[in-house]
């Protein structure tokens, strides 16, 4: 399974302030609904920052990884694992054009194809808004999660992935960050859920971020 070919080779490889646009509540002048203003914070978003844990799961269990995501429009990325601890510290960063995997306990780097794929790509949240832009299959709803109000976005995700058919994501209508992201497999199941601990929209991100030369 594909699914838990990836947790294995994570845990294997593994794999707002100044210079920021802060996410902020709207005043009482503000009429726009809901999912107006969400959908404007997904067109404005061009980078951003957030700790997240992520978590795949597959028949046999799941795998649960805290993260530092930096991620652009553009598609480059750096995700950092923090946790659990024999894997802190692995890196994976998209500078564009080569995917590049850094294991200090291995002190080595791999530089793959520039090829992507989804078990990687699509638990940022630039992939997501890429496909929910991209497709005409879509759908929003107000739902909970923990407390609070919530938009929920949902779209496909295109390439017929077997473990990776459609995602949602929560975003909270008061602040309008994006706290949770969920990819489905065909039946329905979830498969890889992240959860955003902290967010922030629009940052300054140096192009040395995307790469480990």
């Amino acid at each position: 399974m594909k699914i838990l070919k990836l947790a294995c080779a994570l845990a294997a490889l593994i794999l707002v302030a100044a210079g920021c646009a802060a996410i902020s509540r709207p005043g009482p002048e503000d009429t726009r609904s809901a999912y107006e203003r969400v959908h404007e914070m997904l067109l404005s978003l061009q980078t951003y920052r957030a700790v997240a844990t992520v978590e795949y799961i597959s028949n046999r269990g799941s795998n649960i990884y805290e993260t530092l995501q930096h991620a652009s429009n553009d598609g480059r990325y750096r995700i950092e694992v923090t946790g659990p601890e024999n894997v802190a510290g692995n890196v994976t960063v998209f500078d564009g054009q080569t995917i590049s995997q850094f294991n200090p306990r291995v002190s080595g780097r791999v530089a793959m194809s520039t090829r992507e794929n989804p078990e990687r790509s699509e638990i940022f949240l630039t992939s997501f808004i890429r496909n929910y832009l991209g497709s005409k299959d879509v759908s929003i709803s107000v739902g909970s999660f923990g407390q609070g109000s919530f938009t929920v976005l949902e779209t496909v995700v295109p390439g017929n992935h077997p473990y990776m058919a459609s995602e949602r994501l929560w975003v909270d209508n008061q602040t309008l960050a994006p706290v949770r992201l969920v990819i489905y497999d065909r039946d329905g199941a979830e498969r890889v859920i992240v959860n955003f601990k902290s967010f922030e929209l629009n940052v300054d991100l140096e192009d040395s971020l995307f790469s480990l030369s």
